[in-house]
This record gives structure tokens, C-alpha cells and sequence, in this order.
């Protein structure tokens, strides 16, 4: 029995999966993992790390992250407590979707996850106060290959649902997409 339904979404390899739950008069259980399930819907690699975020504030933008090649990443991005709208943005430079961008509604209510390809930039904004998400990684971090976008960039055009309350100063100074940036 497959814990997963798993449905494409608009930019190539972008998957939302829905985590079918198990439960009694006890509570449930609900696997937010398993290589052999995920690799159907794109996951090819061990699970090299795996994060854990807190956003206090509702409104709260986080983002937009990616690491360069040959350090680039899956995610696979669920949350625990709280909701937030994620986004993930292709960035594969010959993709017929480069730049364009994809936002979903994940929840700890709605138990769905957003399984990102590499050659995507990834963020979110905190719907809610007190949001946790958990995040698997098929690469570890490397501080060298970190890249981000500006989330505020117009020629993406995010449309974030709700005035932004906080962002880091690193985040704000993300660059700005222009002809320099070849995407990855």
C-alpha cells in the first residue's frame, strides 16, 4: 500500500505529495519518508541531511535559497506545526519553464509535502504564527555553492499572499535577476 499520492505540478519535476494518514481512536501515523515510495515521483538520492526551521512571525519570507552546482539539492519540504505558502522557482537555464515560479499552501493540517528537484530556488512565507517545517535534503549544505534570489525581484513577480513582516537583511539583499545571472 502506497503512502503517497503524488501529483505533477506545473514546472517540470515539481511534485505535491499527499501523505495518506492511519489513524484509530489513538491518533495517526503518517511516513514522511521512504526512498523506494519517492523514487516514482523523482527522489534518486539518499537523504544526506535533514533541517529543522521555526518562523515565529506570520508573514515572515524566507528565501529564495539554491545551491550551485555540483551541489545542487532535492527538498522534500513538509510541515509539522503551523501553515505557509511555498514557492519554488526553476532555474534550469533550458528549461521552457526558467524563471517562472510555483507556490502551494502546505500545512500540518493538510499533510501535503512539496518534493523540489534540483536546478529550483526555494522559499516560503509563514501564513501563520509559530510555523515548523521539516526538510530532507539529498545533498548537505556547502556554504561556498549557496546562491539566493531576491523574493522582492519584479521579474519573477511573486505575488506573496500577505504584507511581508520580516526577512533577513541577507535575503533583501539577494541580487536581482539580470544578464548575468545564467541560471543553473
Amino acid at each position: 500500500m502506497s503512502r503517497f499520492v503524488s501529483r505533477s505540478l506545473p514546472l517540470e519535476g515539481l511534485q505535491l505529495l499527499e501523505r495518506k494518514k492511519i489513524a484509530d481512536d489513538r491518533g495517526f501515523l503518517s511516513r514522511l519518508f521512504c526512498a523506494e515510495e519517492l523514487a516514482a515521483s523523482g527522489w534518486h538520492e539518499p537523504i544526506a541531511q535533514i533541517s529543522h526551521t521555526y518562523t515565529k512571525q506570520r508573514g515572515t519570507v524566507r528565501g529564495l535559497h539554491f545551491q550551485y552546482p555540483p551541489h545542487a539539492e532535492m527538498k522534500l519540504v513538509s510541515v509539522m506545526r503551523g501553515q505557509l505558502w511555498d514557492v519554488a522557482v526553476d532555474l534550469r537555464q533550458d528549461s521552457p519553464t526558467y524563471l517562472e515560479w510555483h507556490a502551494e499552501t502546505l500545512s500540518a493540517d493538510n499533510n501535503l509535502a512539496l518534493l523540489i528537484p534540483e536546478g529550483f530556488a526555494h522559499g516560503f512565507q509563514a501564513m501563520t504564527e509559530d510555523v515548523e517545517i521539516l526538510y530532507c535534503h539529498s545533498a548537505a549544505h556547502n556554504a561556498e555553492a549557496e546562491g539566493g534570489l531576491n523574493p522582492l525581484d519584479s521579474a519573477m513577480d511573486i505575488r506573496w499572499p500577505l504584507a511581508i513582516s520580516q526577512m533577513s537583511p541577507r535575503d533583501k539583499n539577494h541580487p536581482v535577476i539580470d544578464n548575468e545571472f545564467t541560471g543553473l
